[in-house]
Parts: C-alpha cells; sequence; structure tokens
C-alpha cells in the first residue's frame, strides 16, 4: 500500500527539500502552496522523476474551509496521508515590537500558529486509530528563534514559533493513545528565501559567525531530521522537538 505524506509551504526552501526526501524514502506527496504554482510544480516535477507520485495543491493553511478542500484533494488523488509535515509560515520585514501593526502580529500568528492547528485537526480526524484510522506522524517545523526570541528583527515570529512548540507537546500527549506521534523540528539560520521577507537576504552570512559551527544550515539538513522522526527508527519518540541549528 502507498505511503502518503503531506507538507505544507513545499513550493521552496525546507519544504520543498522534505518533499523531495520523504519521496525518496517512499512516500508520495502532497506538496501545498499558496502562491507560486510554477515552483510546486517543478516540486512535483522532482518527485515524479524519483518514481513517486505527486500533487500540488493551491490551498491557504491559515483559513478552514481551505484546509479541509486541501486534504480531501489529497484524500482523492494520493490516499489518506500517514504524514503531515506543518511547514508553511510567514516572516515579516525586521522591526521592534514598538513599530509593529497590529495586522502584522494576527496575520503572524494565523499563519503560523492557527494553520498547525487547522492542519494538525483534519490530520488527527483521519489518523486516529480510535477513530478507524492507521495512526500516523505529524512534525511541526518550529524555530530556534522559539527560544533566542529575535529582539530587534521579528519577535512576532519568535512567539508564534514558541506556541508551535507547545502545540507539539501538548497534542503529542493528547493523541499519543490514538496511535499518533508528534514531534517538532527547530531550524536555526538555514539557506532559505524566508530571510528575503524579513529584508535581509544575507541575514544567514552575516550572523554564521556566531553559529558554533561556523556556517549557515541547509534545508536538505533539516529535512533529515524530519525524515527521522517520520520513520519507524524513532517510533518511541514523541512530543519532542530537535534543534537543527549548529549549535546556537
Amino acid at each position: 500500500m502507498n505511503k502518503v505524506a503531506l507538507v505544507t509551504g513545499a513550493s521552496r526552501g525546507i519544504g520543498a527539500a522534505t518533499a523531495i526526501r520523504l519521496a525518496k524514502d517512499g512516500y508520495d506527496i502532497g506538496v501545498n502552496y499558496l502562491e507560486n504554482s510554477d515552483a510546486a510544480n517543478r516540486v512535483v516535477a522532482d518527485i515524479v522523476a524519483l518514481g513517486q507520485n505527486a500533487i500540488a495543491i493551491k490551498a491557504d493553511v491559515s483559513c478552514e474551509n481551505d484546509v479541509k478542500g486541501l486534504f480531501q484533494q489529497l484524500e482523492n488523488v494520493l490516499g489518506t496521508p500517514s504524514v503531515l509535515v506543518n511547514n508553511a509560515g510567514i516572516l515579516y520585514q525586521q522591526s521592534k515590537l514598538v513599530d509593529m501593526s497590529v495586522e502584522r502580529i494576527n496575520s503572524t500568528l494565523i499563519t503560523n500558529v492557527t494553520s498547525c492547528f487547522l492542519c494538525a485537526k483534519e490530520a488527527v480526524l483521519r489518523m486516529s486509530q480510535l477513530r478507524g484510522g492507521k495512526g500516523g506522524v505529524i512534525v511541526n517545523v518550529s524555530s530556534a528563534a522559539s527560544r533566542l526570541g529575535s529582539a530587534g528583527e521579528y519577535i512576532d515570529y519568535a512567539a508564534s514559533k514558541g506556541a508551535v512548540d507547545s502545540l507539539t507537546i501538548g497534542l503529542a500527549k493528547e493523541v499519543a493513545e490514538d496511535g499518533i506521534r508528534v514531534n517538532g523540528v527547530r531550524p536555526g539560520l538555514i539557506y532559505t528565501d524566508i530571510h528575503e521577507s524579513g529584508g535581509e537576504a544575507g541575514r544567514v552570512d552575516r550572523l554564521k559567525d556566531r553559529i558554533p559551527l561556523k556556517r549557515g544550515g541547509q534545508p536538505e539538513e533539516v529535512a533529515a531530521a524530519i525524515a527521522w522522526l517520520v520513520s519507524d527508527e524513532s517510533s518511541f519518540t514523541t512530543g519532542i522537538s530537535i534543534d537543527v541549528s549548529g549549535g546556537i
């Protein structure tokens, strides 16, 4: 029987790397995206070239109706997912709190936190062994910012990822008896396009000397941690987050 994984925000960066890595591990992939259909379809093409099935699905995962439609379309085409990777997120221009608008704060929280709740809810409804499902794994992509705070740059983003960490801990306990494991990863300074959204495309290079390993990370290194959390090798692991941050 085919294994199916859904990766949100999978058209670029960590999401794309994760989708491709899980395809290499034998999963058919739902590639969720919000705007860039060309990028999402390139990820799909890469997955198909690996011999797995994939579909690009446009959905705003902070919107409940979109999330329900996302899961329904995935089920119709590929089947019920046994893996959900909550990766979609947003980052705004570097700013201090006193200069942040309420619209920015709310948008950050809804996009980064509410989306994880909504997608996890739909996943649990389908995966839960107590509801007739076959179990599964949820991995939430947080950030080392949840520990560090991102003062003077984006404490709204850091706070949203702190909420994701709490969700991981609580939901893992809540659904353990449903046969569902819930874990997280906390990437540090990774070379992805998200830094452009914060107004500093070269941020990793500026800060890499502060990292004990003295370099930025690659999306594939985060994907490798996610792949382990998804695998049977982590079968006794739930409710934890792995830092992929070079020691920072």
